[in-house]
């Protein structure tokens, strides 16, 4: 079996202070510490489980800067076969279709049974990239998946659902699955693995390598924190009082 990994380094921004930088599209990164993709980390794990499970290798993928090139160090450290890395330099500005595209290239080119992607990505939340290079390569797909087995060239999958519910489904292959966190439970990489992954190599690819026009079809205009406001107000008093301060509210509101 052919596996075919996307990944993304991202910021660690759920416990620091995140600053918009003086262009006004993008944060100041200088004190932030990457790592891969929440969502991805699971995709690649699983990814390597099925290769485990049903033979074959995993080629990991990731569109970014050079830098990139430790995120799937790691990768390659946790048991990917190979791995390449898009120069994201050559590509930019970014948006999700673009991202899609540009994988898309890379990826049609490549023998695979299974692509796997991360649900959504920690810094952009788009929750486009996978569906749409599997509407691009004209593959079924399926998101939110938080069970995924193989069984004569099909997919057993099963996916989340709003309110709880979940939906279960038989998908033939090729196809591609963007995965839901907690579907498994990503493996640590030895540092023996590390060091062998160091010496391998990562072919790298740019603009000369894709075929066609790539271009964006959103722009981003403007980042910004939100403003704060009061969001929020304690009545106290007796239930009269508090009824008759909650109605001098509707009213102000012009609810009334």
């Amino acid at each position: 079996m052919e596996i075919v990994v996307c990944i993304k380094r991202v910021p660690q921004t759920a416990e620091a202070e995140v600053k918009v930088d003086p262009s006004g599209r993008d944060i100041v990164k200088d004190r932030l510490t990457f790592d891969i993709n929440e969502a991805d980390s699971y995709a690649l794990e699983q990814a390597i489980l099925l290769k485990e499970k049903y033979g074959g290798s995993v080629t990991a993928i990731s569109l970014g800067p050079a830098e990139a090139e430790d995120t799937l160090r790691i990768a390659l450290a946790k048991g990917a076969d190979n791995a390449l890395r898009i120069k994201e330099e050559d590509f930019t500005p970014l948006d999700g279709y673009k991202t899609a595209l540009i994988l898309y290239n890379i990826i049609k080119d490549l023998k695979y049974n299974v692509i796997l992607t991360g649900c959504i990505a920690t810094d952009d939340g788009y929750s486009q990239v996978g569906p749409i290079i599997a509407e691009l390569l004209g593959i079924p797909h399926a998101t939110l998946v938080t069970e995924l087995e193989i069984k004569d060239e099909k997919a057993e999958v099963v996916r989340e659902l709003e309110g709880g519910l979940l939906e279960r489904l038989e998908i033939n292959l090729p196809a591609l699955f963007a995965v839901q966190t907690g579907i498994n439970e990503p493996r640590y990489a030895s540092l023996l693995a590390i060091r062998r992954a160091a010496k391998k190599e990562i072919k790298t690819l740019g603009g000369a390598d894709i075929q066609g026009e790539v271009k964006s079809l959103s722009v981003l205009e403007k980042l910004y924190v939100p403003p704060v406001e009061r969001r929020a107000e304690i009545l106290s008093g007796s239930m009269d009082e508090i009824s008759e301060k909650l109605v001098q509210i509707i009213k102000e509101k012009g609810l009334l």
